[in-house]
C-alpha cells in the first residue's frame, strides 16, 4: 500500500476522531436530554465544544480535496515522490491542528493548518508530474 493510501486511511480515522470529539464535547456542554432529543432548538456550541465543532468543519473543508488527490494519484499510478511527502505533511498538520484548536493555541494552530495545506498542495502537484 502506498504512503498516500496509508495516509488516506489515517485521515478517515481522524475524521471519526473529529466527529467523536465534537459530539462528546457538545454532549458535555448541553447534557444527554438535549442530544438524544429532536434538537429543535439550535443551541450554540461554546468553549471547548465550539472549538471542536469549528475544527471538525475546518477538517471537512479539506478532506474531500485530499481524498480526490490521493485517489487520482492511485488511479493514474502517480504515487510517491512529492505526493507521498505531501500526504504525510497533510496528516501531520491535521493531527496537530485538532488538539491545538481544542486548547485554543493561536499561532501554532495556524502553523499546523499551513503545514497541512502545503501537504495538500504537494499531493495535488504530484498529479501534474
Amino acid at each position: 500500500m502506498s504512503t498516500e493510501m496509508i495516509c488516506l486511511f489515517v485521515a478517515m480515522v481522524l475524521a471519526l476522531v473529529h466527529l467523536a470529539a465534537a459530539s462528546f464535547a457538545f454532549k458535555a456542554q448541553v447534557g444527554n436530554r438535549y442530544t438524544v432529543g429532536p434538537r429543535d432548538e439550535d443551541i450554540p456550541r461554546t468553549g471547548l465544544a465550539g472549538r471542536l465543532d469549528r475544527a471538525q468543519r475546518n477538517f471537512l473543508e479539506t478532506f474531500p480535496v485530499f481524498v480526490a488527490a490521493v485517489l487520482m494519484g492511485h488511479v493514474l499510478e502517480r504515487s510517491g515522490g512529492i505526493g507521498g511527502a505531501g500526504a504525510l505533511l497533510y496528516i501531520g498538520g491535521r493531527m496537530a491542528f485538532l488538539p491545538l484548536y481544542a486548547w485554543g493555541v493561536p499561532w501554532l494552530r495556524t502553523f499546523a493548518w499551513n503545514i497541512a495545506t502545503l501537504g495538500l498542495v504537494l499531493a495535488m502537484a504530484q498529479l501534474l508530474v
